[in-house]
């Protein structure tokens, strides 16, 4: 989930807080597996940025040496 960039901190750490806790949740964990996906990423707010930066350097590379082009 992803707020934006001037959401006060209390309210994203209370937004994360409770997203961790529902991802535990067996019931949730089973639907998101009938759908085809799985809970890889969970932890704190900061560790979300991080993965959310190193997803974009990923990509950006991967956009850049394809030579893909927005039509």
């Amino acid at each position: 989930m992803l707020v934006p960039a001037a959401t006060p901190q209390p309210i994203v750490g209370r937004l994360n807080e409770e997203i961790n806790r529902i991802l535990k949740m067996p019931d949730v964990l089973e639907r998101i597996s009938q759908q085809g996906s799985a809970v890889i990423v969970g932890g704190t707010a900061e560790q979300f940025a991080a993965f959310i930066r190193a997803e974009i350097d990923k990509w950006a590379k991967v956009v850049k040496q394809s030579g893909a082009r927005v039509n």
